[in-house]
C-alpha cells in the first residue's frame, strides 16, 4: 500500500493527525485521525456542504475507545474537487474506500451524517469486506421523506455568499432555535458552487435509482438509524422505513433535529458506543 503523506498536528487529542492521502487520478483526500491507532474503526463521513469538522463535539466522546477516521469527501473541507467532476456517490464511496487502504484500515463500521450514509452504504455495496457494520444518522431513506425547503437564496451569481444567506440557506439543518455554528458557515463558503450543487444531486440521483432501505436490506449489514425527532430537512417519522431491514436498530432522539452529532454530542454518541460495542467484538480489528 501506498503510504499518506502525514503532516501531524495536535488536534485536541493526543495521537490525534491530520493526513493528505495523494490520488492523482482522483484529487487528494483530506483525512483526520484521533484515538488509539490499534482500537477498532470508526469511519465518520459528514454531509453535503459539510466536512469532517461537523464531527468535532463527537470525536472526543468516540476516541478513547475507537481509532475515528474523518473523511472530507471530494469537493468538501480540506478534499480536492474530483479530477474528472465526478460527484457521483459511488465514486466518492470509492475514493473513501481508496483512502482507507492507504491507511492499512481492513474492518471499520462506518458512520454517515444526512447525505453522508448515502456514501457510507455506497461503500458497504462495493466493499463488504471492509464495512462491518453502519450507522445512519439523520439519513433520508427516499425523497418521499424529503420535506420541500422552498427556492433556494443562493446562486452562482452570488457565489460565494455571504454569511446570513448561508445561514438560511442551512437553518434547517438544526432545530428550530439553533445557532448555525461559524465554523459550517465558513466551510460551506469555501466550497465552490459546483461542488455544493454536484454532491447534492448526486444524493437525489442515488436515493432516485433504489430507496436506501432496499439496497441495506440486500447488503444484510447490521444497521443502527439515529434521527432526531425535531428534524425539518426529512420527515422524522420516515426513520421508521428502516426497520423493513432486518434486526435494524432505529433510535429517535427527543428535541433534535437533522444534526444531533452537533445539537446533542452525548446522547448520539451514547447511542453509536453502544452498537459499535456489540459488532466490534464480532468483527476482527483493523491493523
Amino acid at each position: 500500500m501506498t503510504p499518506p503523506d502525514r503532516h501531524p498536528h495536535l488536534n485536541g487529542d493526543a495521537g490525534a493527525t491530520e493526513d493528505s492521502i495523494l490520488c492523482p487520478e482522483h484529487g487528494d483526500i483530506h483525512v483526520c485521525q484521533d484515538g488509539p491507532r490499534e482500537a477498532p474503526v470508526l469511519l465518520l463521513i459528514h454531509g453535503s456542504a459539510a466536512s469532517g469538522r461537523s464531527w468535532d463535539a463527537l470525536v472526543p466522546l468516540l476516541a478513547t475507545l475507537h481509532r475515528v477516521i474523518r473523511i472530507d469527501l471530494p469537493g468538501h473541507g480540506r478534499s480536492a474537487e474530483p479530477v474528472d467532476g465526478d460527484y457521483a456517490i459511488p465514486e466518492q464511496a470509492r475514493r473513501v474506500g481508496t483512502a482507507l487502504d492507504r491507511l492499512g484500515v481492513e474492518h471499520a463500521i462506518a458512520v454517515g451524517h444526512s447525505s453522508g450514509g448515502y456514501a457510507a452504504t455506497a461503500l458497504a455495496e462495493q466493499r463488504p469486506d471492509l464495512v462491518t457494520a453502519l450507522t445512519l444518522i439523520n439519513t433520508g431513506p427516499d425523497m418521499d421523506a424529503f420535506i420541500a425547503q422552498g427556492p433556494i437564496a443562493i446562486d452562482a451569481a452570488q457565489w460565494p455568499p455571504a454569511d446570513e444567506q448561508i445561514r438560511q440557506f442551512a437553518s434547517t439543518g438544526f432545530r428550530t432555535g439553533y445557532q448555525v455554528p461559524q465554523e459550517l458557515v465558513d466551510e460551506l463558503r469555501g466550497m465552490t458552487y459546483r461542488a455544493v450543487v454536484a454532491a447534492m444531486q448526486a444524493s437525489t440521483a442515488y436515493l432516485n435509482q433504489h430507496a436506501l432501505p432496499d439496497r441495506l436490506m440486500a447488503l444484510g449489514k447490521p444497521l443502527q438509524v439515529i434521527f432526531g425527532d425535531q428534524d425539518r430537512r426529512w420527515r422524522p417519522s420516515s426513520a421508521a422505513d428502516y426497520r423493513v431491514v432486518p434486526g435494524a436498530r432505529v433510535e429517535l432522539l427527543p428535541g433534535a433535529g437533522h444534526t444531533p452529532i452537533l445539537e446533542d454530542p452525548p446522547r448520539t454518541a451514547a447511542l453509536l458506543l453502544s452498537f459499535a460495542e456489540i459488532h466490534t467484538a464480532r468483527a476482527p480489528r483493523a491493523t
